[in-house]
């Protein structure tokens, strides 16, 4: 799934594809945010992302993208 984080004083958004579920991720966002600390998140390549809790403007968390459509060769 897509997850869109807006980092205040930042011009661009921070975009990841993550095989983390959209509970899971809120649940991460909630802790952070809460607790004051810092917001990491893996993406599908197994790379992490960091974002300090207290410069978070916004997260974005798309659906679970569909797989690809295409036609079948019979």
């Amino acid at each position: 799934m897509e997850i869109r984080i807006g980092v205040q004083h930042v011009g661009r958004e921070v975009v990841l594809e993550s095989e983390q579920s959209a509970e899971e991720v809120r649940s991460l966002v909630d802790a952070a945010l809460t607790g004051g600390s810092v917001l990491t998140l893996t993406d599908a390549k197994g790379r992490q992302v960091v974002v300090p809790a207290d410069r978070i403007g916004f997260v974005e968390i798309g659906a679970k993208k569909a797989a690809p459509l295409g036609f079948a060769a019979s």
